[in-house]
Formats: C-alpha cells, sequence, structure tokens
C-alpha cells in the first residue's frame, strides 16, 4: 500500500484493497479494513483501529494524542466501526486510561470539522454534524444526532435516537428519544420523525410521549417522576431504557422547556 507521495509505516497493517490517496501519512500500530478509502492530506496516527468500507475524507485527523495534560502516554487506541464516514479536517483522539479508548460505532456520518475528544463512545448510526465540538469522556447513543455546531460539556451522557439542535450548549445529559434546543438546554419534546423513520409504531411513540409528560409536564421533581412511571407504565425495553438513563446520570438531566428562560 506504498502509493506514490503517500507514506505507510511498514508496522501499519492495511488491508489489500484500502485506497490511499497521495499525501496521506500513516503511522505505526494502525489497522485499517477491507474496502476503506483514505482521502489526501489525512493523517493516521497511532492506536487508530479503523473498519470496513470506511471513507476518510481530506484533511482529517485520526487517534491524536488527548489533548488533555493528565495524559501520560500510555497505550491506548481510537476504534471507528465499519462503514462509517469521517468528513473534511474532522479530529479524533485517542482514548486515555480513564477506558484506554474513543471509539465511534458503525454506520456513523461524523461531518466537517467536527472534533471528538478522548474516550468518547459514540453508538451505531450516530450523525454528528459540522463544527460539533465532544469533550472528553462524552457518551453517544445509538441513532442519536447532534446538530452543527453544539458543544457537548465533559463527561455527558446523550441517550439513544436523541436529537440536540444546532448551536446548543450542552451541560445536562439528554434522555433517550428526546429533542433538546433553547438556551439552557431544554426538553421540546420527543424525536417522532426520527422515530417513524426508524420503524417505531404509532403506540410506541405515544408510549415514549405519555412517559415525558409525566417526566417533564406534571410539575413533579425528577424523582418523583421517576417513580410515577415505574408505578404506572407497563413495563417495555424504552420504558426501561429512560429510567435508567435518569437513575445513572452523573450530570442530572435537562430541565423542561419554559417560556420565562428566553
Amino acid at each position: 500500500m506504498n502509493q506514490p507521495l503517500a507514506y505507510v509505516h511498514p508496522g501499519a497493517k492495511i488491508a489489500r484493497n484500502v485506497v490511499i490517496d497521495p499525501f496521506t501519512t500513516i503511522h505505526n500500530n494502525v489497522e485499517i479494513g477491507e474496502g476503506t478509502w483514505i482521502g489526501s492530506n489525512v493523517t493516521i496516527m497511532e492506536g487508530a483501529r479503523i473498519g470496513k468500507n470506511c471513507n476518510i475524507f481530506p484533511g482529517a485527523v485520526i487517534s491524536a494524542v488527548p489533548q488533555d495534560l493528565k495524559f501520560g502516554g500510555e497505550d491506548s487506541l481510537a476504534v471507528i466501526g465499519d462503514n462509517t464516514t469521517i468528513r473534511e479536517c474532522v479530529t479524533i483522539n485517542r482514548g486515555t486510561v480513564a477506558s484506554g479508548q474513543t471509539k465511534i460505532g458503525k454506520n456513523c456520518l461524523i461531518m466537517a470539522t467536527a472534533h471528538i475528544a478522548h474516550d468518547c463512545h459514540i453508538g451505531d448510526n450516530a450523525i454528528i454534524v459540522n463544527g460539533v465540538a465532544l469533550a472528553g469522556h462524552v457518551t453517544v447513543g445509538d441513532y442519536a444526532i447532534i446538530g452543527g455546531l453544539a458543544a457537548v460539556h465533559q463527561f455527558i451522557s446523550i441517550g439513544e435516537h436523541a436529537m440536540i439542535s444546532g448551536g446548543s450548549l450542552v451541560r445536562k445529559d439528554v434522555p433517550p428519544f428526546s429533542k433538546a434546543a433553547k438556551e439552557p438546554l431544554s426538553y421540546v419534546g420527543i424525536n417522532s420523525v426520527g422515530l417513524r423513520r426508524r420503524g417505531f409504531s404509532t403506540d410506541k411513540i405515544r408510549e415514549i410521549q405519555d412517559i415525558y409528560r409525566i417526566l417533564y409536564q406534571k410539575n413533579y421533581n425528577t424523582t418523583q417522576a421517576v417513580a410515577i412511571i415505574e408505578a404506572e407504565m407497563e413495563a417495555t425495553p424504552e420504558r426501561d431504557d429512560i429510567i435508567q438513563f435518569i437513575r445513572n446520570s452523573s450530570r442530572g438531566i435537562m430541565k423542561g422547556y419554559s417560556g420565562s428562560s428566553m
């Protein structure tokens, strides 16, 4: 794979049918799966593990050392799942001793100039839009969408199928299936359009809406709302995912929207 005008370290493990365009640099201790395309002027540094059939566009920097003053040079990884697209000038840092890796799932789209910091874990089918900045230790669930130029605080969790509006400042956890907007970031409904596109039934969407009405529109505090949801709503995977997410939240979940916050 030593293509003209590209540098591939002899210690890198590159599948036979990977395409590497000119002016790209691939360091030692890198693995790239079959069918992946690496555009020009890409830098892939030690610890990168890139899956099959990925597309990495010009200017991206994958698996650079963390921008974390506590980083001590330990071995760690940046793992990218199969069929993921990484657009122009995206930066993805590898992990630290905290988790050992930064991980992006399968079938994700990471749009131009986004930054994914150390120890972020992103699920499958997620979309990270242009200019998004994820601080360290952020967790993003499957099918979540983060709008352009959003800034996400370290240790934040974003639930599966959640949607965050562009330009948001994300300081609190965003529960599954919800839409987040306004400043400060607030619940503004569930991601019903996205759920329909992914095959959720009308009854299932209504169930999720009923759960969030209790949580955000009945003037209960979070502890009271969770107790009522658990006692009164039928046990389903979606109900249990929401309850578990809230109970596991270390930073607390976003609040409900009030017109007085404008």
